[in-house]
């Protein structure tokens, strides 16, 4: 396989990373990718793929997931792909809408991480009536899976992050939905566009991470002052169920959210998320995490996609010209 596709021409929203230990190499899944330099991606009812042994050089799209193909019931709103191995399969969560309903989350899975995926059920796994989104995957200490989703804020104003259990096949939900908590329950959020009383708190892209000290804590992205932005609260029973205590800053406020963490293949644990939050400029970057402490802080951000794509109320900071660093890592992602 060719890896002509440098991460620093990767336009993506809302990066999740699979690191798959069985080929020893990572994955990136959005509907489609780079349009202007991919003409002939199909655009609608699809999922493509890219692939890297480095986290650097990616292959050109590889679709995945044909809507079509396997007569599943939506089309639109294909947003935040994530794809988890669960049982010795993969499955790709993400929402889902067909035209005049809400959107929805649910699974699709495959034998590969390149597919063909197909649906698991034709019926999605969050509520019947809910406008849902970014759904993810939670193995409880007792081995159950749950979907962690967002409660859209613009059904309930005050955006929620909502946990479901579902069946061992991940088709359906085997119980009812609870509210883990809500966006104005962090401190350092914001109302979209700033403060204004006509927008509500939005929850976007929960990410669920058991430290090595055994707490829970969950990735979530808010707006603050300065844009778009990462935080994530810490679970004081150590399971979904919390109650979820909100940390009092965010994780990352540089207009860059909607994060998930993974190991590469040498053990470094990586956050990943997009930046600026203006969909024409958004780059994926990717930072070297600590977790020392009971804490998780960055070390530092390794690709250099923020030098000119800075936004927010800090877009005057950014560079303008282009970026001729190459990537550092401090321990290499590839496989040995």
């Amino acid at each position: 396989m060719e890896y002509p596709f440098h991460v620093h021409d990767v336009h993506i929203s809302d990066p999740y990373i699979l690191a798959d230990p069985v080929s020893g190499k990572y994955y990136l899944y959005a509907a489609f990718f780079n349009p202007d330099r991919f003409p002939n991606q199909k655009r609608r009812g699809v999922f493509h793929a890219l692939v890297s042994e480095d986290l650097v050089n990616w292959s050109e799209p590889i679709q995945v997931f044909d809507a079509e193909e396997t007569g599943f019931w939506a089309n639109l709103d294909y947003w935040a792909p994530e794809c988890h191995i669960w049982q010795g399969k993969y499955y790709i969560i993400s929402s889902f809408r067909a035209e005049g309903s809400f959107r929805r989350c649910q699974c699709l899975v495959a034998d590969s991480p390149l597919g063909p995926f197909k649906p698991v059920q034709q019926e999605a796994v969050t509520p019947k009536g809910w406008q849902c989104l970014d759904g993810t995957l939670y193995v409880d200490k007792k081995g159950k899976p749950w979907m962690v989703f967002c409660h859209e804020w613009l059904q309930v104003y005050d955006g929620q992050i909502c946990a479901i259990p579902m069946s061992d096949d991940l088709g359906s939900a085997i119980g009812e939905p609870i509210v883990l908590f809500r966006a104005s329950d962090a401190p350092w959020g914001a109302r979209l566009a700033g403060q204004d009383a006509h927008n509500g708190f939005v929850t976007d892209g929960p990410f669920l991470h058991r430290m090595p000290d055994g707490k829970l804590i969950m990735l979530w992205s808010n707006f603050c002052k300065e844009g778009y932005a990462t935080g994530y609260a810490v679970s004081r029973s150590g399971e979904i169920f919390g109650p979820w205590v909100q940390q009092e800053d965010p994780l990352y406020a540089l207009d860059g959210a909607h994060s998930m963490l993974f190991r590469t293949f040498s053990g470094q644990l990586m956050m990943s998320l997009h930046c600026p939050n203006i969909h024409p400029k958004k780059r994926m970057l990717l930072f070297e995490m600590d977790e020392s402490r009971g804490k998780l802080s960055i070390i530092n951000e390794c690709t250099g996609n923020w030098f000119n794509g800075i936004g927010g109320n800090t877009n005057f900071r950014g560079y303008r010209e282009t970026l001729k660093e190459e990537p550092v890592f401090t321990k290499s992602p590839l496989k040995e």
